[in-house]
């Protein structure tokens, strides 16, 4: 069987697709209402005009109050012109290990502060779902943080561990399928086993490491076979987890070598971004259909600056 080609844009076609501002928004419009505008407020459909003195700006003669496309989502009351967030979500999404927000910043001739909100507010949408993983699935941890023998003196715990200062990331894997990644308070069986029940359906194969955590599995649910890393053994067979540490490597070179920086305040939101490009931004999916994918999900996530600073 012939594999599908997915359709890639490049930049040069991208600017060709949204050569205005009112293009831009006319897409938005689209992707969200059909073409069809509908009150973010009340949800009315019918009695909906164009607003006379505001660009790209509806009114609702039932509930009478404005609203565009953006209204109830992450974009929400955003000042920023419409083609600049088709530009920031498909840079997001095509770069593999993402942009940081001086990058973006020079891209769009806007301040460091207001790229680095975008991208923030774009993340809002990068939230996992309710989906399930089956078959195949390998389930791992890691650690986010710097080296403890890096720090100031100050900061430096009096006893230094291996993961001392460090926040851990618990992460699972359908082969052939889709990824679900988040920051944890720790990786024993009352944090980690309750999260792989939520997300893995029964029947399935884990995989994992020699962690004791996963022996508290439910053998009556799961069929579970492990490598032992402690002794060097890193795959058996059909059994590792070999495609969740790949994902931990891609997760970390954008931390270090993309963002340089990133605080355990706001690691959940990279984590979701680094997890959404690979379920929904793989090569396999056409780049307008991952755009379309982010613009439906920033819906009803509303992110304000103060609450991203607080």
């Amino acid at each position: 069987m012939k594999r599908r080609v997915a359709k890639t844009v490049s930049v040069a076609s991208l600017f060709r697709m949204f050569p205005t501002d009112q293009d831009a928004a006319l897409w938005f419009e689209q992707v969200r209402w059909n073409g069809k505008p509908q009150c973010a407020h009340c949800q009315e459909a019918e009695r909906i005009t164009v607003a006379k003195t505001k660009k790209y700006t509806y009114w609702c003669k039932a509930c009478h109050k404005h609203f565009t496309a953006t209204t109830g989502t992450s974009l929400h009351g955003a000042k920023v012109p419409p083609v600049n967030w088709i530009v920031t979500m498909y840079l997001m999404t095509t770069a593999r290990k993402g942009i940081s927000s001086l990058q973006l910043s020079k891209e769009l001739g806007v301040t460091q502060k207001t790229a680095w909100f975008m991208l923030h507010r774009v993340r809002a949408a990068c939230r996992a779902g309710d989906f399930q993983l089956s078959n195949i699935v390998e389930v791992d941890e890691t650690y986010i943080g710097g080296k403890a023998k890096n720090k100031h003196q100050n900061q430096k715990a009096k006893k230094i561990r291996g993961t001392e200062g460090k926040l851990a990331v618990f992460g699972i894997r359908q082969r052939g399928g889709k990824t679900f990644a988040k920051p944890v308070s720790g990786t024993d069986r009352n944090t980690l086993v309750p999260e792989i029940e939520r997300r893995v359906e029964s029947g399935s194969m884990i995989c994992t490491d020699d962690s004791g955590t996963y022996r508290e599995l439910d053998p009556q649910k799961y069929y579970h076979d492990s490598v032992r890393h402690s002794a060097g053994e890193y795959v058996k067979g059909f059994v590792h987890t070999n495609g969740m540490e790949s994902v931990w490597a891609v997760l970390k070179r954008s931390l270090i070598g993309t963002y340089h920086h990133v605080s355990f305040k706001h690691l959940h939101r990279y984590v979701n971004e680094a997890t959404f490009r690979l379920n929904d931004g793989n090569c396999d999916v056409d780049t307008m259909d991952r755009l379309c994918s982010m613009t439906r999900a920033i819906e009803g996530r509303r992110l304000s600056y103060k609450d991203l600073v607080q």
